[in-house]
């Protein structure tokens, strides 16, 4: 089966469990110029149910892009939750800010501009509690630093998401010069030693659907 095929099995399963609503249809449509490397409806879905499932009140978002799943993180926040998205341009981010307030989420959200490396340390002075939940999926060459801080701001029982780990394979290439393999393999074994300090839980999984061929990193906080 090839990525129409792959898409074809995406559209089934999100028509029946995902149904894309208004706020999201509307985010979509406001990011069409944007480079089109949001989540899947599916991908959201999960990040929605992860957060759910981790009783989630504090989340760290690093990469916002047009907000579509900060949106389905959001969602799963209750009413005295917080979500903390970090995102390089300003553009970006002004979209973003549009989205999430259509989505009536502009209480539970806020967007940080720069980058994350430089936002990161203003984060971490910021909040009174660590983050019950990290999602990763911005500029992969610079994984390994947002593993770093996402393991010193993610409470214990929490869990950390990196998002496209697979890089279409490349990933299981030791020999790769590629930044965005080079950032990602350098982050999964950082992930590795905290796997053997038992400091995490972690596991990856290979995907396919709409976006392609991917995979996500999921590492839960011991």
């Amino acid at each position: 089966m090839d990525t129409e095929g792959w898409t074809e099995v995406d559209r089934y399963f999100a028509d029946r469990l995902r149904p894309r609503d208004h706020a999201l249809t509307e985010a979509v449509a406001a990011g069409s110029e944007l480079p089109q490397i949001q989540v899947s409806d599916l991908l959201g879905g999960l990040l929605g149910v992860l957060a759910r499932t981790v009783s989630a009140r504090r989340i760290l978002e690093v990469g916002t892009l047009f907000g579509f799943s900060a949106i389905h993180l959001a969602r799963a926040l209750p009413l005295d939750g917080r979500l903390i998205s970090l995102e390089y341009s300003p553009e970006h981010a002004r979209i973003a800010r549009e989205n999430i307030e259509r989505a009536g989420l502009q209480d539970l959200v806020e967007v940080r501009v720069g980058a994350a490396l430089d936002t990161l340390p203003g984060v971490a002075a910021d909040i009174d509690a660590p983050f019950d939940l990290v999602f990763v999926d911005a500029d992969k060459q610079n994984n390994p630093g947002y593993l770093d801080w996402a393991l010193r701001l993610t409470r214990p029982g929490g869990l950390i998401i990196v998002d496209n780990v697979v890089r279409g394979g490349a990933v299981a290439d030791p020999d790769s010069d590629r930044p965005d393999v080079r950032g990602t393999r350098t982050m999964v074994d950082a992930v590795a030693t905290a796997v053997a300090e038992q400091r995490l839980d972690a596991t990856a999984l290979q995907t396919v659907g709409s976006k392609g061929y991917d995979g996500i990193l999921l590492a839960y906080v011991r």
